[in-house]
């Protein structure tokens, strides 16, 4: 009789932990889809942005269309994606692309006094420390499940009910981490 008290007892502890590690892989998968949701949230309002800024900054950088086609392309980029790299990619193009709008602005003192472009520019500084610190907290959930995922012994829960690893939000190409270079033609065509 001790003995199958014994063996019931190793049955429920056994049936507590796989619960417990159940509902924890459940709360991380949970974690990282609202970090992403967050990121997605950021992105949008600043891409809601642009085409603000681009008519603001249009009759200004007459010779910087490159630039502004740029932020637009990344805008569309970004509402097609449909993976975690596409939409991280387009994000990329698009930082790189305001932070050269707002470096070329430099050389257009109306511009740089305009009250409109003040405003977005200073927006568009809030978003992206958000943005960042958003991607930084995506990317601590994702460590922390792909972890629970393939650490033992969540690894066997995670495996039984088939919890897959997640990718980073990050940099996908070695052109995109560098600073960007912004070249000025002065009165040059």
């Amino acid at each position: 009789m001790d003995v199958l008290y014994i063996i019931l007892g190793i049955l429920i502890l056994l049936v507590i932990i796989i619960v417990y590690l159940y509902n924890r892989l459940i709360g991380m998968r949970n974690m990282v889809d609202t970090a992403y949701s967050n990121i997605d949230t950021l992105l949008q309002k600043r891409f809601d942005l642009v085409p603000n800024l681009v008519s603001t900054v249009k009759g200004y950088m007459i010779h910087e269309r490159v630039l502004l086609k740029a932020v637009t392309k990344a805008r569309s980029d970004w509402m097609n994606a449909s993976t975690i790299q596409e939409n991280a990619g387009a994000d990329n193009i698009a930082a790189e692309a305001l932070k050269s709008i707002f470096a070329v602005a430099e050389n257009y003192p109306d511009l740089k006094a305009n009250e409109n472009f003040l405003l977005l520019q200073e927006e568009l500084v809030g978003i992206e420390n958000k943005i960042a610190y958003a991607r930084q907290r995506y990317n601590r959930t994702v460590l922390d499940l792909n972890n629970a995922v393939q650490q033992f012994p969540s690894n066997l829960i995670a495996q039984l009910f088939r919890f897959q690893t997640r990718e980073f939000f990050e940099v996908d190409s070695e052109q995109a981490r560098e600073v960007p270079q912004v070249e000025i033609n002065y009165g040059e065509n």
